[in-house]
């Protein structure tokens, strides 16, 4: 399968399928950081050694996030930094949620932990 973060999302307006079972367990299975919650949205915790570093890291995901036209959403504090992703349209988990994952996951190769 191709890269995640190689691909582009795709806007959803509602009318698809959510993922769920083997479908979503095989894109989970390409962000093993992240934790999926009641099949429902994508949920991942990023710490940092100070809320400069943290603040860094959400104006660089905000970024990705607007390029990709997909916006999760995005908690931080001193140290930390909460990400929450799914498809509002579909009130669940697309593909592009993946996708937008994988992205901000390749920032976190910075030395984030």
């Amino acid at each position: 399968m191709e890269d995640l973060a190689s691909r582009k999302c795709v806007p959803c307006h509602g009318g698809v399928p959510r993922l769920r079972g083997d479908e979503l367990a095989e894109f989970a299975s390409r962000v093993p950081a992240w934790e999926i919650v009641e099949e429902h949205h994508l949920r991942r915790r990023y710490k940092f050694s100070n809320f400069r570093d943290a603040l860094a890291f959400v104006n660089r995901a905000g970024e990705v996030a607007e390029n990709e036209g997909h916006h999760p959403d995005i908690s931080f504090g001193w140290g930390y930094c909460d990400v929450t992703i799914y498809t509002h349209a579909i009130d669940g988990l697309s593909e592009s949620d993946f996708i937008l994952a994988a992205k901000i996951e390749r920032l976190s190769d910075s030395g984030v932990t």
